[in-house]
């Protein structure tokens, strides 16, 4: 089941046997902003798949990010296996193939699987939250990462915020 909360659906009630994913980008966000959406969601854990968790806006770079999520209950975890190379992303943004491509190529490597299970892992726990900048999860390599994920969960609801 798949909510985009810009067109106003609302997601129902966390189901523990199939998990929640909440997709979400930092992008014209403040750090406040952000904790409250997730907060919102009910979400447990926040799972940054940026390859470098660094950001120039106040707040958002990984330590920081922590420990607002972690004053507001929300666990932090940083998978950089599941970023995508900076040199991919202008081209990934555009749709184009090959980019395309190549984010998978990534996702397929022993280091991103491992991280996919994980997080699966974590979704037993409660709602689960992706983070990357992007606030359109559909420029976003996010988006695969949610997909990659239904293959394994493929009952869990996801929810675009």
């Amino acid at each position: 089941m798949v909510h985009d909360s810009a067109v106003g659906t609302v997601a129902s009630s966390y189901n523990t046997s199939v998990g929640t994913l909440v997709s979400i980008g930092y992008e014209g966000k403040t750090v406040s902003d952000l904790v409250n959406q997730l907060l919102g969601q009910n979400v447990t854990v926040l799972v940054d798949v940026r390859l470098t968790p660094l950001s120039r806006k106040p707040g958002l770079s990984k330590t920081k990010l922590g420990e607002a999520l972690r004053a507001a209950g929300i666990d932090y975890v940083h998978h950089r296996a599941l970023g995508n190379p900076k040199d991919n992303r202008a081209g990934f943004r555009a749709g184009e193939a090959k980019s395309l491509i190549r984010y998978h190529q990534v996702l397929d490597t022993a280091a991103a699987t491992d991280a996919l299970a994980h997080v699966c892992e974590l979704m037993d726990g409660g709602a689960v939250a992706l983070l990357c900048f992007e606030d359109n999860h559909s420029e976003c390599h996010r988006n695969i990462v949610v997909d990659r994920l239904l293959r394994t969960r493929p009952n869990a609801e996801v929810v675009h915020v």
